[in-house]
C-alpha cells in the first residue's frame, strides 16, 4: 500500500492534468446528451408514433460495443476528443429520453385536465405542470447517464483525447498495477462525486412535500437545501474555471506547432518523447503530443487527415498493412517502395530509417523450448497444432503476421487467442498460452526470460523504423529532418531494447527514459 502511495504522489501532477480534462471531456458530453435528450424526450411524449422509432434507435446505440462505435466514428470524425465525445453522447441518450418520457406520461391526466380547464395553452402545460412535475424522473436519467460517462470517457485515451484512460491503457500495457490504479481509482472517486452532485440535484429539484417522509422539520429542510444550493453553485463555479483556464491555455500556445503521435505500446511513447523532446530542444517548434493512439490505422487515417504531423512507424508495416503489399525480406526493396508509394499515393515524406529492426518474433517458456527442442520457428510448426497462441489483434489479422506465417510454415495452432498488449505475457506466464507474437526489441522478453524462436525461413519482412512526416510540414520545417536523422543512427537494436527494458521492468516514465538517453547522448 505504500508502494501505491508513493507511487501516486510521484505522478500527482500527470494525474491532476488528466482528471481535468477527463472532468472537462465527460461535463461536455452529458451536457449536450441533455440538451438533444430531454427534447427529443418531451417530443415523443407528444407524437406517439415517433415512440418506438427514437427509443429503438438509441437502444440500438446502447447494444453496441463502445469500442466498436468508437471505431466507427474515426473514419467520419478523426482522432482526438470529437469522436470520444459523440460516443458518449451517443451512449447517454436512452436514460435520459425514456426518463423523460416516463416522468411526463407518469403526471397525473386529473391535473393536466385542471390546468387546460384553466386556460392554459399546451406549451403553458408543458412549461409549468409537467416539466417541473416530471424534474425528478428526467434527473433520474441524468444522473445514470453522468455516472456512466466517466467511465465511458476513459476509452477516449484510444484516440487521443486524453483522461485518465491514459494512465489505465498505459497501466495495462507494461503490466504496471500502480499505474492502473493511477487512473482507475480517481475515475472511480470522480463518479462517486458525480452520483452524489446529480442525487443533490435530484433532490433539489423534487418539492418538499413531493420527498419521503422523514423526522427533519421545515426549518432543517430549507438550511439543507440552501446548503446544497451552495455546492451546487462552487462545482458549478469550478467547472466554468476549468473550461476557461484550458481555453486560454489552447489560445496563447505557439503558433509554430507540430503534432507528433504515438501507437499505443512502449517503444512507440519512448520514440515519440524523444522525437519531442529533441525537437522542443534544438528548435523554437512547439510538440503537441499524441501519444498512446490506437493501432497502425489509426494513426494512419490521422495523418493522411492532417490530425497529426508525424510518428514513427516501421518500414515492414508500411509496406504490408498500409500499401498492401506481399511480405519480402529485401531491406531496400521495402524501404524504396514505401518512401515512393507514399510520397505519390499520401504526400506523405518517409524519412531515413533508423538504425533498429524491430521485427516480429515468436516467443516461448524456456522450459517449453527445452521440452520441445524448439529453437527455430520451423520446430514450432511441427508441434503448433498442440500449443495455445496468445498474440496481437494487428498480428492475428494481417498477411505479414499470423496468417502469412501459418501458410509459410504449413502450421496451424490449437487455439489462437488475440490480446493486445502485456496481458498476452501475462497468458503466457500463467500458462495459459504456449506462444505469444513479439518485437524484437520488446523489454518484456528481457523481464520474463523467454526463448525467442528463429525466422528460419526469413518470412517476415523487415521492420526498421521509419519517421512519417507530412510532406507540407517538411516543407514549413526542414530543419527538423536533420534533427530527427541524428538521432535515427544513435538507436540500434541492443540500444531500443534497454530503452523499452527500463519502462516495462524498472517502471520509469518513457518521456524520462526518452529524456535521459538524449542527456546521455549529448543531444540535449
Amino acid at each position: 500500500m505504500n508502494g501505491l502511495f508513493s507511487y501516486l504522489f510521484e505522478i500527482k501532477d500527470q494525474i491532476i492534468t488528466l482528471l481535468v480534462e477527463h472532468v472537462k471531456l465527460t461535463a461536455l458530453s452529458v451536457g449536450i446528451a441533455i440538451l438533444i435528450g430531454m427534447p427529443l424526450g418531451i417530443l415523443i411524449s407528444y407524437i406517439k408514433k415517433l415512440n418506438k422509432p427514437v427509443l429503438g434507435a438509441a437502444s440500438i446505440v446502447q447494444a453496441i460495443p463502445s469500442m466498436a462505435l468508437l471505431g466507427f466514428t474515426i473514419p467520419f470524425l478523426g482522432i482526438g476528443t470529437t469522436p470520444a465525445i459523440v460516443m458518449v453522447v451517443l451512449y447517454s441518450l436512452l436514460p435520459i429520453i425514456k426518463n423523460t418520457v416516463t416522468g411526463i406520461e407518469s403526471i397525473n391526466s386529473q391535473m393536466l385536465e385542471a390546468a387546460r380547464g384553466i386556460g392554459l395553452t399546451k406549451f403553458q402545460v408543458l412549461i409549468k405542470i409537467q416539466i417541473p412535475l416530471a424534474l425528478p424522473v428526467i434527473m433520474s436519467g441524468i444522473r445514470i447517464s453522468a455516472v456512466t460517462a466517466v467511465g465511458l470517457m476513459t476509452m477516449a485515451a484510444f484516440i487521443g483525447g486524453g483522461g485518465l484512460g491514459y494512465l489505465v491503457f498505459s497501466g495495462i500495457r507494461t503490466v504496471n498495477t500502480y499505474q492502473i490504479l493511477g487512473g482507475a481509482i480517481p475515475s472511480c472517486i470522480l463518479a462517486l462525486l458525480v452520483d452524489g452532485l446529480f442525487g443533490i440535484v435530484e433532490k433539489l429539484v423534487t418539492p418538499i412535500n413531493l420527498q419521503k417522509a422523514n423526522n427533519k422539520s421545515s426549518v432543517s429542510k430549507i438550511k439543507t437545501r440552501k446548503l446544497q444550493k451552495g455546492i451546487l453553485t462552487v462545482t458549478g463555479c469550478l467547472l466554468i474555471a476549468i473550461f476557461a483556464i484550458t481555453g486560454v491555455t489552447q489560445g496563447a500556445s505557439n503558433k509554430k506547432t507540430i503534432t507528433i503521435a504515438s501507437k499505443d505500446f512502449t517503444e512507440q511513447e519512448i520514440l515519440g518523447n524523444i522525437l519531442s523532446e529533441l525537437i522542443e530542444s534544438k528548435t523554437d517548434i512547439s510538440v503537441n503530443r499524441k501519444f498512446a493512439l490506437g493501432g497502425t490505422q489509426v494513426c494512419f487515417s490521422a495523418l493522411k487527415s492532417g490530425e497529426i504531423d508525424m510518428w514513427v512507424d516501421y518500414s515492414g508495416t508500411a509496406y504490408g498493412d498500409m500499401l498492401k503489399h506481399p511480405p519480402i525480406s529485401d531491406v531496400e526493396e521495402v524501404y524504396n517502395t514505401v518512401k515512393k508509394d507514399f510520397k505519390e499515393q499520401f504526400n506523405i515524406e518517409v524519412l531515413k530509417q533508423m538504425r533498429f529492426n524491430n521485427t516480429y518474433t515468436l516467443a516461448v517458456k524456456k522450459e517449453t523450448a527445452k521440452k520441445y527442442n524448439l529453437e527455430l520457428i520451423s520446430d514450432l510448426a511441427k508441434v503448433a497444432n498442440q500449443f495455445t497462441a496468445t498474440t496481437s489483434l494487428e498480428f492475428l489479422n494481417r498477411q505479414d503476421g499470423l496468417i502469412g506465417l501459418a501458410e509459410k510454415y504449413e502450421f496451424k495452432f490449437k487455439d489462437t487467442i488475440g490480446i493486445d498488449g502485456s496481458p498476452k505475457y501475462t497468458a503466457l506466464m500463467n500458462d495459459e498460452s504456449d506462444v505469444v507474437d513479439a518485437f524484437s526489441t520488446d523489454g518484456l522478453l528481457k523481464k520474463y526470460d523467454l526463448k525467442v524462436l528463429k525466422d528460419d525461413k526469413q518470412f517476415f519482412p523487415p521492420y526498421y523504423a521509419i519517421p512519417l512526416v507530412r510532406s507540407e510540414v517538411i516543407e514549413e520545417y526542414p530543419e527538423i529532418v536533420p534533427i530527427i536523422e541524428e538521432v535515427g543512427e544513435l538507436i540500434t537494436d541492443d540500444v531500443m531494447s534497454e530503452l523499452n527494458y527500463q519502462v516495462d521492468e524498472l517502471r520509469k516514465e518513457p518521456k524520462d527514459v526518452a529524456i535521459e538517453f538524449l542527456k546521455e547522448e549529448g543531444l540535449i
